[in-house]
């Protein structure tokens, strides 16, 4: 691929790595400096004059630290005249700041949107936002990719013919649906109400759950909160099996070790849009790698060809 250049900020270089193997291009180096009163200077080390350039970075613990550092990458790339500037985020954490829920609250999902505008980013390729509309607070266009691809081939090894896929809460149903669509199986919600950000109550799931093999579907989990609820409501339904999947695996706080101490859930799927740390990694969990999907979407975008025959093939199979 000619007049293409990689660059990886510090969040996730390993999928950065992996994401241009699949390219065939090197990846770029990327120097990280921090002067002594704390700020952070960041020097791309490779050609961009009249470039394609992308800039892989997921906005990960420390969110902000990362954040900053993206807004250096974007801003060294536009003074050094890069051609176009794409900005490859995996996650993007402040979609969840994506609404006005109480008074006089920040709409971070928006902020941070504007300030990739201001520092020159050109386009925005995404995997699962966190809600839809989130898509909107960018002024640029974006690209937004889902792992159902993924996650399907992973399950499809199993036997699908009693499967029920349950979303935690009627917001991620649609997901869940179409998930449950590509696998042949039945789709679920539970009926949730968030007291705090790791204070959930769910009430009942809707569908049917009973003597069913289950796969809670979820876009992201951090605390873990959510499905340590469902699981308790679905217990009550008793179900054949349990399985849990997930986009983003943040698994915060310790969450990976208590969802894998439930000694009904017989595994734990998530994609490396984040890293997990490995002395995290329990024998349950089963990390995808969304670094193909990534690599075809990048490859895409720098010849001008369609992104969404992405999910028109991943729909056809």
């Amino acid at each position: 691929m000619r007049d293409i250049s990689v660059f990886s900020g510090s969040a996730h270089p390993e999928l950065a790595a992996e994401v241009c193997s699949h390219l065939g291009v090197p990846l770029s180096p990327t120097r990280l400096s921090r002067f002594a009163n704390d700020c952070l200077e960041v020097q791309l080390q490779a050609n961009c004059r009249e470039r394609d350039v992308f800039l892989v970075q997921p906005l990960v613990k420390p969110v902000q630290e990362h954040l900053v550092e993206l807004l250096l990458m974007c801003d060294a790339a536009r003074g050094a005249s890069a051609g176009r500037i794409t900005v490859v985020m995996p996650h993007y954490s402040y979609a969840r700041s994506d609404k006005k829920d109480a008074p006089r609250i920040s709409l971070g999902g928006r902020l941070v949107a504007d300030l990739m505008a201001a520092a020159g980013v050109h386009r925005v390729l995404a995997m699962t936002l966190h809600s839809p509309q989130v898509h909107g607070f960018f002024s640029m266009p974006v690209d937004h990719l889902h792992a159902r691809r993924e996650l399907a081939a992973h399950f499809r090894r199993y036997d699908l013919t009693s499967t029920t896929v349950v979303s935690p809460d009627l917001g991620n149903a649609k997901e869940a649906a179409a998930f449950a669509r590509m696998i042949g199986a039945q789709v679920a919600a539970g009926a949730k109400q968030r007291y705090a950000d790791d204070r959930v109550s769910i009430n009942s799931v809707i569908g049917e759950v009973t003597g069913r093999d289950v796969i809670v579907l979820d876009d992201e989990i951090a605390k873990g909160s959510t499905v340590l609820e469902l699981l308790d409501r679905l217990r009550e339904l008793q179900p054949r099996s349990i399985r849990v999947a997930c986009t983003h695996g943040l698994f915060a706080a310790g969450a990976l070790k208590r969802l894998s101490e439930q000694p009904d859930v017989l595994e734990i799927v998530c994609t490396n849009t984040v890293p997990v740390p490995s002395e995290e990694h329990t024998d349950k969990l089963r990390i995808l790698s969304i670094a193909p999907a990534l690599a075809e979407a990048v490859r895409r975008i720098h010849n001008g060809e369609s992104v969404s025959a992405l999910f028109d093939a991943a729909r056809s199979e």
